[in-house]
C-alpha cells in the first residue's frame, strides 16, 4: 500500500515542478537580459547566455527614476498599508466574528461588495475626497485608501476565521477577570497569529503591485512608486532591451525578497489553516 501511495504522489509532484518552472523561467530570463549590453541582446537574443555582467543598464535606470527614492516610497506605502490593514481587519473581525454585532450579515455583504468593487469606479471618488482633504499627492492618501480596500477582504477572512473561534477560551477568560481588549490582544490576537502573518504578507505584495490608484494619486515625481516609474518611463520609450530588463527585475526583487523572508510565516499560516 505505501508502494502504492507513493507512485501516486509523483504526478503530483511532476505537475509542481512543472508548476514551478513556468514561474521561475521567466524571472531567470529577465535577469539574464538584465546584465547584457544591448549590442549583445540584439546579436545573439533574450534566450542567450551573457558572456560577462553589463551593469550599466542596472545603473542607468537606478539613476533615471531616482530608484532610492521610488524604492522608499513603495516599502513605506506597503508596509503601512499592510500593517495597517491587519490592525483593521483585527478589530472589525472581533466585533463581527466574536462580538457578534447586530446585522452581522449584512455588514459582511457589505464588505464583500466593496472587496468586488473595480478601481476605476473608485478612481472619481477618491481623487475628489482627496482634493477637499488636502491629501493630494501625499504618501498619506494613498496608504489611506489602500489600508481601508485590503482591510475590506482582510476582515471578510478574519470573520469567519474567528466566528469559529473557540467560546470556552474567551468565557474563561472572562471569568478571570479579562476585558475585551486583553481578550483581543493576549488571546485572539496570539492564537491568530499564523493567519495575521499571511493577510501581512498578501497585503504587502498586493499594495507594492497597485499602479492605477498611485499613477492618479501620486503626480510629483518624488512621491511615486516603484510601479508608477516604471510605467511612467516606459510610457516615454526612452529605454532598451537592456534597461526593460533591469526595470522590470529592480520592480519585482524587492517584492520577491520581503516574500521569501516571511515564506515560512506564510506557510505556517497556511498549514494551520488547513489543520482547523
Amino acid at each position: 500500500m505505501k508502494a502504492v501511495r507513493a507512485l501516486r504522489r509523483y504526478p503530483v509532484l511532476l505537475a509542481l515542478c512543472l508548476a514551478a518552472l513556468f514561474m521561475i523561467v521567466p524571472f531567470l530570463i529577465v535577469a539574464v537580459n538584465a546584465v547584457k549590453s544591448p549590442a549583445e541582446y540584439s546579436r545573439n537574443g533574450p534566450l542567450s547566455l551573457p558572456d560577462g555582467l553589463y551593469l550599466d543598464g542596472l545603473k542607468d535606470f537606478w539613476e533615471r527614476v531616482d530608484y532610492s527614492r521610488k524604492l522608499l516610497n513603495s516599502v513605506l506605502i506597503s508596509g503601512s498599508v499592510a500593517v495597517g490593514a491587519v490592525v483593521l481587519s483585527v478589530l472589525n473581525a472581533y466585533a463581527i466574528g466574536i462580538g457578534r454585532i447586530r446585522g452581522r450579515t449584512w455588514i459582511l455583504a457589505f464588505f464583500v461588495l466593496a472587496n468586488m468593487l473595480p478601481q476605476e469606479a473608485l478612481v472619481y471618488p477618491v481623487y475628489y475626497l482627496s482634493k477637499q482633504a488636502g491629501l493630494y499627492d501625499t504618501r498619506l492618501s494613498v496608504i489611506i485608501v489602500f489600508t481601508v480596500i485590503q482591510a475590506a477582504f482582510g476582515t471578510y477572512l478574519l470573520s469567519s476565521v474567528l466566528s469559529r473561534f473557540p467560546r470556552e477560551i474567551i468565557e474563561a477568560a472572562r471569568i478571570d477577570g479579562a476585558g475585551k481588549w486583553q481578550v483581543l490582544w493576549r488571546i485572539v490576537v496570539p492564537v491568530s497569529r499564523p493567519t495575521l502573518g499571511v493577510l501581512l504578507v498578501f497585503f504587502f505584495v498586493w499594495t507594492w503591485n497597485e499602479f492605477l490608484l498611485p499613477l492618479v494619486m501620486l503626480i510629483s515625481n518624488d512621491n511615486q512608486t516603484v510601479s508608477v516609474a516604471l510605467g511612467v518611463l516606459q510610457g516615454q520609450r526612452l529605454m532598451d532591451a537592456t534597461m526593460t530588463n533591469s526595470a522590470a527585475l529592480l520592480g519585482v526583487l524587492p517584492a520577491l525578497v520581503f516574500f521569501l523572508v516571511f515564506q515560512r510565516t506564510l506557510t505556517r499560516g497556511i498549514a494551520v489553516g488547513a489543520v482547523k
